[in-house]
């Protein structure tokens, strides 16, 4: 099972490079009463992409999350914005799929989708 991102800077047309990204997993057996645990971090490479970042078998099914931290993107390049981290929850249920989930990015706006 996999999980890969693209990051596009919508603004300029242009991939988003060094974007940190953070990959979660909610863990409901927890004795703690449940909550996230980091499965792996990471930052976009030149052409705005996420892959083989991911450690083999650290996703299965269930519930994960991807944290973009695109306050501080904006702030290296001396850029206000409104969303100082996108975080986008996701299930996944088949352990064997493929799961890419691009991010369309602007100062004031963002969008996303379930890719292929």
């Amino acid at each position: 099972m996999t999980v890969t991102s693209h990051v596009l800077d919508a603004s300029t047309g242009q991939p988003a490079a060094g974007v940190p990204v953070r990959l979660d997993r909610l863990d409901r057996q927890r004795r703690d009463g449940g909550g996230w645990s980091t499965l792996a971090e990471g930052s976009t490479d030149g052409d705005g992409r996420l892959r083989d970042w991911v450690p083999e078998g650290a996703v299965r099914p269930g519930v994960h999350r991807l944290a973009f931290g695109t306050g501080r993107w904006f702030a290296a390049r001396r850029q206000a914005t409104f969303y100082p981290e996108v975080v986008v929850v996701f299930e996944v249920v088949d352990g064997a799929e493929h799961v890419h989930v691009p991010l369309l990015l602007s100062p004031f706006a963002y969008s996303t989708y379930r890719g292929s």
